[in-house]
C-alpha cells in the first residue's frame, strides 16, 4: 500500500513548487491580467479556465510553478493535479484545502502488475493540526479500495480474517473466530450460507473487540460474502462479473475501526464480520429451506441470493447481545438500492431520528453524502411466510432495498440506535482522485458521526 504520510508534509519553508489555485469565477479576471506571453504559454497547454484546468509556467531561472482552477471546496479539488504533476514537492499558494485528493489522487492499485515508479508528488501543508487524520482518512479508503479490488482467489473469508487479526495486532484488540460446529449450532444463518464452500473456504463470524472495558460499547458490522455466486438461485455471468466486491461491507467496517482504534476513540469497539462465500454445491442451502436464525426467528429461504440479509442478521442479533450505544452495519446489499440512487449516493436507514439527522449532517460536512430512505412500516407485510415467521426476499420485487432494512431491523434489539448503509462499494466510472473499482462510501460520513458522539 502506498506511505500517505510520505505525500503530505508539514509546511516548514522547504523548497517546494508553488501551486496558484484560481477561484472558478475569477478565471477571466485573473487571465486578464497576466502577459500575452504567459497567455500563450496557458493556450499551448490547453488552459481554459475550466475547474479542474492546470498549466506549468516559468519562474526565475530552472524554477517553475503551477496554476489551477479550483474545483470547488471539496476535498477533490487537487486530485486531478497530484495525478498530472511530475514527481516533486508543492504548495498552494494562498488557500488551502484539498490534500485528501491530493494523497488518493496518488492512489494505484499495482499487487498484480509493476507499480508505477516516477515518483512521490508531495505536498507542503500548514494544516498541520488535521494532517494525521487526512492521512489516516486516505489509508482508510485505500484499504477500502485494495480489499474490493482484490479478487475472490486471494480475498475469501479466511483473508479476512487475516485482515482482522492484523488490525487487532497494529492497535492491541482482540480477536474471536466462530467456525464449524460452533457456528452451526450458534450462527446457524451465516453456516447455511456458506457451508456449500470449499474446505479452505469455510464460513465464519469473526469478532474484533478494543477498548476500554468501561467505556461506551458501538458495534460495526460487515457483510463479509467473498464471493456470490447467487447460490442455487445463480447469477448470470454478467451478474457474478464484479461479486468479488461482495465483501465490500465487510471492508468498510474493517476500515472504520481502523480509524476509530488509531483516533483512541473512546469506545469500546465491538466489530463483527459474517464472512462467507455464497457457493454452489451438493449441500447448498435450496429455495424453500427453512433457516433457524440466532434470534429463533425461522426464515423461508425464497432466494439464495438474497444471502447477505441472512448472515448479517446473526451478527446484528450478537451486536445486540452486548447491549452498545450504538450498532452501524456496512453491506453491498441491493440492486434495489443502486435502482434508486445510482452507484455515488448510498441510501441510509434508520427509524432513530437523531441518529439519522447526526449521520446525514456528517456527510454533508465530510463530502461523503448519504440518502434516507424510510423504514416503511407498511412495506413489512411484504415479509409474511406461509411456513416460517418471515421470508428472506418478498416476491415481486417492489421497494427491494427497503424491505431488506426492514428484514435487519427485525434483528436488532428495540431501543438500541442502528443505522444500515447500503454501500456500491465500485465506482463504474474514474473521476479525479476516485479511479474506477472499489471504493468507500460513507465511512468519512460515519467516522465524523463518531468523533461527534464520542470526543476523544
Amino acid at each position: 500500500m502506498i506511505r500517505f504520510d510520505d505525500l503530505l508534509q508539514p509546511d516548514r519553508g522547504q523548497p517546494a513548487h508553488a501551486i496558484e489555485m484560481i477561484a472558478r469565477d475569477d478565471h477571466v479576471g485573473w487571465l486578464a491580467r497576466q502577459s500575452p506571453r504567459t497567455r500563450g504559454m496557458l493556450a499551448a497547454q490547453g488552459f481554459r479556465g475550466k475547474p479542474g484546468d492546470h498549466a506549468v509556467l516559468p519562474g526565475e531561472g530552472d524554477d517553475w510553478h503551477v496554476v489551477a482552477v479550483a474545483d470547488g471546496e471539496t476535498p477533490w479539488s487537487l486530485a486531478g493535479l497530484s495525478a498530472a504533476l511530475p514527481a516533486g514537492t508543492y504548495r498552494i499558494d494562498g488557500h488551502g484545502g484539498g490534500e485528501l485528493g491530493w494523497l488518493l489522487g496518488q492512489y494505484r492499485f499495482d499487487r498484480y502488475r509493476r507499480a508505477d515508479e516516477d515518483g512521490a508528488r508531495i505536498l507542503l501543508t500548514r494544516d498541520a493540526a488535521g494532517m494525521a487524520e487526512t492521512i489516516a482518512l486516505a489509508g482508510a479508503t485505500a484499504q477500502v479500495r485494495d480489499l474490493v479490488n482484490t479478487p475472490a482467489s486471494d480475498c475469501g473469508p479466511a483473508d479476512l480474517e487475516a485482515a482482522a487479526a492484523a488490525l487487532a495486532k497494529r492497535h492491541g484488540g482482540t480477536v474471536t473466530v466462530r467456525r464449524g460446529d460452533e457456528l452451526e449450532q450458534g450462527y446457524p444463518m451465516i453456516h447455511a450460507v456458506g457451508h456449500a464452500a470449499a474446505r479452505d473456504r469455510a464460513p465464519r463470524l469473526i469478532e474484533l473487540i478494543w477498548g476500554d472495558q468501561a467505556a461506551p460499547r458501538i458495534a460495526l458490522v460487515g457483510k463479509g460474502v467473498s464471493f456470490d455466486t447467487g447460490g442455487l438461485d445463480i447469477k448470470p455471468s454478467s451478474g457474478m462479473r464484479l461479486m468479488k466486491k461482495d465483501m465490500g461491507g465487510a471492508a468498510h467496517a474493517l476500515a472504520l475501526a481502523e480509524l476509530v482504534m488509531a483516533a483512541r476513540l473512546p469506545v469500546r469497539l465491538h466489530l463483527l464480520i459474517p464472512a462467507v462465500e455464497n457457493a454452489i454445491s451438493g449441500d447448498a442451502f435450496r429455495p424453500g429451506d427453512v433457516l433457524r436464525s440466532r434470534k429463533g426467528l425461522t426464515v423461508e429461504n425464497t432466494n439464495t441470493d438474497a444471502e447477505g440479509r441472512l448472515i448479517l442478521a446473526d451478527a446484528l442479533t450478537r451486536a445486540g447481545e452486548e447491549r452498545p450505544e450504538l450498532i452501524l452495519d456496512f453491506a453491498t446489499l441491493t440492486g434495489a438500492a443502486r435502482v434508486a440512487l445510482g452507484p455515488d449516493l448510498p441510501p441510509l436507514f434508520s427509524d432513530d431520528e437523531a441518529l439519522a439527522r447526526d449521520l446525514l449532517a456528517a456527510g454533508v460536512a465530510t463530502h461523503d453524502p448519504l440518502w434516507r430512505l424510510p423504514l416503511w412500516n407498511g412495506y413489512d407485510e411484504l415479509l409474511k411466510s406461509d411456513i416460517a415467521d418471515m421470508v428472506n426476499a418478498p416476491d415481486g420485487g417492489f421497494a427491494g432495498a427497503i424491505t431488506a432494512a426492514l428484514f435487519l431491523r427485525r434483528f436488532v434489539p428495540a431501543g438500541i440506535p442502528w443505522a444500515h448503509l447500503d454501500v456500491f462499494a465500485w465506482r463504474p466510472t474514474s473521476k479525479p482522485g476516485r479511479p474506477k473499482g472499489g471504493d468507500a462510501y460513507g465511512l468519512r460520513a460515519a467516522f465524523g458521526l463518531l468523533k461527534q458522539r464520542f470526543p476523544g
